[in-house]
């Protein structure tokens, strides 16, 4: 595997990437990304196969200029091989503007041919007759540590490697069983799709176990620490419960205590998060901050 993918971590690399990318009328593209630790889903990987080889390509080295990609991704007359890749599309525009045109979305395609397991592994067993071993350890790796280990590296190449031979299987059994409008509606639905920030749940604090037990001052606190949180992860692009989770939530606010060796004896906050957020934490708490009482 290790010879059929290079990874691109510099831009003395890119003149050649480019070059093959450009010329080639098929290509196939993922990516990593980070949902779980970020409140904003972090690229950290993208890979880009043509039938030669497979570029890892390193969004996080400050000195690579993708801006490239933004022509192919747009050529209406090169195709762009993705599976499931509604998110990898909203990514990329995010990240870089990047328009898509001529998408050829595997996981849509498989549905449409009425395949009832549309997992990337599933969907090539069953069409090219390969089995892949997926680790599941690798679904929430590090990906955004450097230096990549060599089974990140494989594992990330390894999906994309069989991307364009699955297309030209799969556009064949469209085409011979007459999807083709079908498929490009899909298809230009995926390549539409743009990313928008997670929106708050107004009530969402109700929802967080032992709510109903608390009395009305202790749920205001509850609803204002909920409400600090998501502002919280937003201005730090933080995953939510990496800030605090729900229980922390509840025991901040339903303890008596009013300082912070109190919070940290008795509503369970460490001494590291009252270092961090000790103060922000308090003035809720007192309800300097607060706009309603609540029931």
């Amino acid at each position: 595997m290790k010879g059929k993918w290079l990874w691109v971590d510099s831009r003395q690399k890119l003149p050649k990437v480019r070059e093959e990318i450009e010329g080639s009328a098929v290509i196939a593209i993922d990516t990593e990304y980070d949902s779980f630790r970020y409140f904003r889903e972090k690229l950290c990987l993208l890979q880009i196969g043509t039938e030669q080889r497979i570029y890892l390509i390193d969004p996080l080295e400050a000195s690579i200029d993708l801006s490239f990609l933004g022509r192919t991704f747009a050529n209406p007359n090169q195709v762009k091989v993705i599976h499931a890749g509604d998110n990898d599309v909203r990514i990329l525009n995010r990240d870089y503007g990047f328009e898509f045109n001529n998408v050829f979305d595997t996981h849509r395609a498989a549905s449409l041919l009425g395949c009832n397991h549309l997992s990337l592994s599933s969907v090539i067993e069953q069409y090219l007759g390969l089995r892949l071993e997926k680790p599941k350890k690798m679904q929430r790796s590090r990906w955004e540590k450097r230096p990549l280990t060599e089974d990140q590296l494989n594992y990330a190449a390894e999906d994309t490697q069989h991307l364009i031979p699955l297309y030209r299987r799969l556009n064949a059994e469209i085409e011979a069983k007459g999807l083709q409008w079908q498929a490009a509606r899909a298809f230009e639905g995926i390549a539409a799709v743009r990313w928008a920030e997670k929106k708050f749940n107004l009530r969402g604090y109700r929802g967080i176990q032992g709510y109903d037990t608390l009395t009305g001052e202790k749920k205001r606190r509850l609803r204002d620490l909920y409400r600090w949180r998501f502002r919280k992860a937003q201005e730090s692009n933080m995953a939510r419960f990496m800030i605090f989770s729900d229980q922390d939530l509840f025991d901040i606010a339903r303890t008596d205590s009013n300082s912070l060796d109190g919070l940290i004896r008795n509503g369970g906050l460490s001494p590291k998060k009252a270092k961090t957020y000790g103060n922000e934490i308090l003035k809720i708490l007192s309800g300097s901050d607060s706009e309603e009482k609540v029931r």
